[in-house]
């Protein structure tokens, strides 16, 4: 009788411990990899607007950087509940210490950190529009992708924004 209890539980033990891992996450694989990017890269938004505004020269660029962080810190407090509610483990912190743009960024100050900042946020918003258009257009699960279609605009506009700034940077207009 034991040898048959055990013999079941060592068949059920392996089992269940693949169920579990099944059900860890509800998303697929390419809305996990898309939830997991997006907490990094608003993470990375947050950390280089706390930058901008140490850093910064012009005003519109310190406007940018406080902008920053307020909308990817909205975004990203939305998405650790998704991701949550979906089982998906995100950072909660990051070290931006290793990029070596980012490296090459924290040594500059002035306006060669101005039009540094700007071109890595121009670079860094047309991913983001492009990785979030992706999401809100083919995600399978339905809360990823209302979350993709929420924020989408939100980097529109900072995607307008930055350029613009780069526009005026460029030209001396501001």
């Amino acid at each position: 009788m034991r040898a048959s209890i055990y013999s079941s539980s060592r068949l059920l033990l392996p089992l269940a411990a693949a169920a579990l891992i099944l059900s860890a996450s509800s998303l697929g694989g390419d809305d996990t990899d898309f939830v997991k990017k997006a907490a990094k890269g608003n993470l990375a938004e947050i950390e280089l607007g706390h930058l901008a505004v140490r850093k910064g020269a012009s005003p519109e660029v310190k406007s940018f950087g406080n902008r920053m962080i307020r909308d990817h810190s909205k975004a990203n407090h939305e998405l650790s509940i998704l991701a949550a509610s979906k089982g998906v483990d995100v950072p909660k912190s990051i070290s931006l210490g290793e990029d070596v743009s980012v490296a090459h960024l924290k040594m500059l100050s002035g306006k060669s950190f101005d039009e540094a900042y700007i071109k890595m946020m121009v670079d860094d918003h047309k991913e983001d529009v492009a990785a979030f258009q992706k999401a809100a257009d083919y995600s399978q699960d339905p809360d990823v992708k209302a979350f993709a279609a929420k924020i989408l605009p939100t980097l529109q506009s900072h995607l307008t924004k930055i350029e613009q700034i780069q526009s005026d940077t460029s030209t001396g207009t501001k």
